[in-house]
C-alpha cells in the first residue's frame, strides 16, 4: 500500500479509518472478533496503549468488520480469521470517506477560525444522543469511536458518561486511549478494558512499509523502525525528512557524556532553530529517553535516583517552557547537556 510513487515523499501516516492493515495485534484482533462471533459483546470497549502502536487503527478495523458483518451468526463471520476488509468493499469506502450513517466519528475538530481544538467538546458529545436514538440501516450497528476519549472535556467526559449507562441496543462505543488511568473511573468501569503492547520492530517495519512502499530491508526503514519506540507514528515521522540524521546527532551528545562540545552544541541548537517544531519535539523525546534509561540502570541509589528525577523535571519544565514562549531553542540546548552531564558523572 504506497501512498506515492516516490516513497521520499508524503510519509505521513493515514488516518486510521483509512488504514486497511494492522501489524503486531493479531491476538487483541483475535480477542475481538471472537467476543462478536460467541455473543460476549460489551456496549462499550476501551482499547488502551502507548500512543501511535495502532489503537485507533484497531478501533475502525473493528467497526468496518461489524458493519460490513451485522449479524454474528452469519457465515461470513464464522469463516472470518480476522477482522479484515477489502478496501474496495462498499463499507470501507464510506467509513474511509467519512459517510457511512451508521458510525460516529469523535475527534478534536477545528474551531471557526481553522485552529485545532484542544479538547472533545460538549457540542460533540450531544450528537451521539441523536445519533444513537436513531435506527440504524438495515437493522444493523450504530458505532461510535471516539478518538480519543483523553482529549474529552471534563463536561463531554461527564455528557459521555450518561450514555454508557444507558446504551441502547445493538450500539456500541469504542473509545481510544493513550492514558486510560486518567480517565474517569465511572466511563472505565463501563468499559471492556483491551490493553495493547507496542508491537516488535519487524512489525513496525512491515507497517511502514505497507504506508510507504519503501522495501522492508531499507536502511532508512530499519533505523526508524529500531529507533521508534513501538510507534508506527514516530517510524513515518523520522523517515518523512532530516529527523533520523537529527536524532543520531542528539543520540552521540549523549554518548559522548559527561564531556560535552561546544560547537557541536552550537550546531544542534541551529537545528533546532528552524521553523520546524518536529525537530524540537524529537529532540525532547531523545533526551528524555536517555533519562528514563538512566533511572532503570542507576545503581539502585535513592541519591542518584532523586537526582536524575530532578532533571528530569527540569528538563521537562524548560521545554514546555520554550514551546510556550516560543524561545530560542540554543540556550535550552546548553542548559539541558548541562544538566544532563553532572547527572551522568559518577
Amino acid at each position: 500500500m504506497s501512498r506515492s510513487d516516490d516513497p521520499d515523499e508524503d510519509l505521513g501516516p493515514p488516518h486510521p479509518r483509512e488504514t486497511s492493515v494492522l501489524f503486531g495485534h493479531a491476538a487483541a484482533e483475535q480477542g475481538l472478533l471472537d467476543a462478536y462471533r460467541t455473543g460476549r459483546m460489551s456496549h462499550a470497549w476501551l482499547i488502551g496503549g502507548p500512543p501511535g502502536i495502532g489503537k485507533a487503527t484497531l478501533a475502525y478495523r473493528f467497526a468496518r468488520f461489524i458493519l460490513a458483518h451485522p449479524d454474528p451468526g452469519s457465515p461470513a463471520v464464522a469463516a472470518a480469521t480476522s477482522l479484515a476488509l477489502d478496501s474496495g468493499h462498499p463499507v470501507a469506502r464510506q467509513v474511509s470517506g467519512q459517510a457511512h450513517p451508521d458510525l460516529l466519528m469523535l475527534e478534536r475538530i477545528e474551531n471557526e477560525r481553522g485552529v485545532l481544538q484542544k479538547f472533545i467538546t460538549v457540542e460533540q458529545i450531544n450528537r451521539t444522543v441523536s445519533f444513537f436514538g436513531s435506527t440504524a440501516g438495515a437493522g444493523g450497528w450504530r458505532l461510535c469511536v471516539v478518538d480519543s476519549a483523553d482529549e474529552l472535556a471534563l463536561a463531554s467526559s461527564n455528557k459521555l458518561l450518561k450514555i454508557l449507562e444507558e446504551p441502547p441496543a445493538r450500539s456500541m462505543l469504542i473509545l481510544v486511549s493513550h492514558a486510560p488511568g486518567r480517565l474517569l473511573p465511572t466511563i472505565r468501569s463501563r468499559c471492556r478494558r483491551l490493553d495493547l503492547r507496542a508491537p516488535g520492530v519487524d512489525d513496525i517495519a512491515a507497517a511502514c512499509a505497507a504506508v510507504t512502499g519503501i522495501p522492508t530491508d531499507d536502511s532508512r526503514l530499519c533505523d526508524a523502525a529500531d529507533a521508534a519506540d513501538g510507534s508506527v507514528a514516530r517510524a513515518l515521522a523520522l523517515l518523512g525528512g532530516p529527523a533520523l540524521a537529527l536524532r543520531q546527532r542528539v543520540l552521540a551528545q549523549l554518548a559522548a557524556l559527561p564531556a560535552t562540545d561546544a560547537k557541536a552544541l552550537h550546531a544542534l541548537g541551529d537545528a533546532l532553530s528552524g521553523p520546524d517544531d518536529g525537530a524540537f519535539t524529537i529532540f525532547v523525546e531523545v533526551v528524555r529517553d536517555w533519562l528514563s534509561a538512566r533511572l532503570d540502570t542507576e545503581p539502585r541509589e535513592p541519591r542518584r535516583l532523586a537526582r536524575v528525577a530532578e532533571v528530569w523535571e527540569k528538563v521537562n519544565r524548560a521545554a514546555r517552557q520554550v514551546e510556550e514562549y516560543n524561545l530560542d531553542r540554543k540556550p535550552l540546548v546548553f542548559a539541558v547537556f548541562g544538566l544532563l552531564a553532572e547527572t551522568a558523572r559518577p
